[in-house]
């Protein structure tokens, strides 16, 4: 057996190479952070008032750091449309598709839909987003893809499970889609929008959602007398 010999220089140890930084985590929280301190800027100022120097300073990052993100006042407030509509279509399609009670099921999107429309931040969106549009026509279709017509497709998806369930007799999904959310506003959004209506109360809500489900299962729903 063979022993080191005195006096040999210790064996050298290899140091682990140090961790790779995780810079995704910080960058994305940056990101969060301009995007939250964006949307206090926007709605407290609108589109046009609000500036790059105002974004900077509720988002507590430089001006330079902002344009490492995003090119234009334009595309962050894009960034912000289409943040809000994936959190909202988020929160609005969390159900079961194989549900077999239809009318409670569309009782409770509809209720979601409109306590999610009716807000104040909701309706100053809407305002600005239409504002903006004619001037920056990217900002009104990306408002349009990722809210309507991502619900519409995602409620059409939907109707189309319980069709297949036998709960529904639909043939146009996506036509029925919007329809439903159509009849689930009412005039409150648009009381709102124009500024002649007051909030509604959950009841108000509720009342509204009841009839528009009464109507839609009146021309989908499926007898089972």
């Amino acid at each position: 057996m063979r022993h080191p010999m005195k006096g040999a220089a210790p064996e050298m140890k290899v140091a682990p190479e140090p961790a790779v930084p995780q810079t995704a985590v910080p960058e994305a929280g940056k990101h969060r952070d301009i995007i939250d301190g964006a949307r206090r800027v926007f709605f407290d100022k609108g589109f046009d008032g609000a500036s790059m120097d105002e974004i900077a300073r509720a988002s507590q990052v430089s001006k330079a750091t902002i344009y490492v993100y995003f090119s234009s006042k334009e595309e962050l407030f894009q960034a912000l449309v289409e943040t809000d509509r994936r959190k909202s279509a988020e929160r609005l399609f969390e159900f079961d598709p194989d549900d077999k009670d239809v009318e409670s099921l569309l009782k409770r999107i509809g209720m979601t839909f409109m306590t999610m429309m009716v807000q104040p931040d909701h309706i100053r969106l809407i305002r600005m987003v239409i504002g903006a549009a004619e001037k920056f026509p990217a900002v009104g279709r990306t408002f349009f893809e990722t809210g309507p017509c991502h619900g519409g497709r995602r409620l059409a998806e939907l109707l189309g499970r319980q069709t297949e369930l036998g709960h529904l007799k639909v043939d146009d999904r996506e036509m029925a889609a919007f329809q439903f959310f159509n009849l689930c506003q009412g005039n409150l959004v648009k009381g709102l929008m124009f500024g002649t209506g007051q909030q509604p109360s959950p009841d108000e809500i509720a009342k509204t959602v009841d009839g528009a489900v009464r109507v839609f299962l009146a021309a989908y729903g499926i007898s089972r007398n």
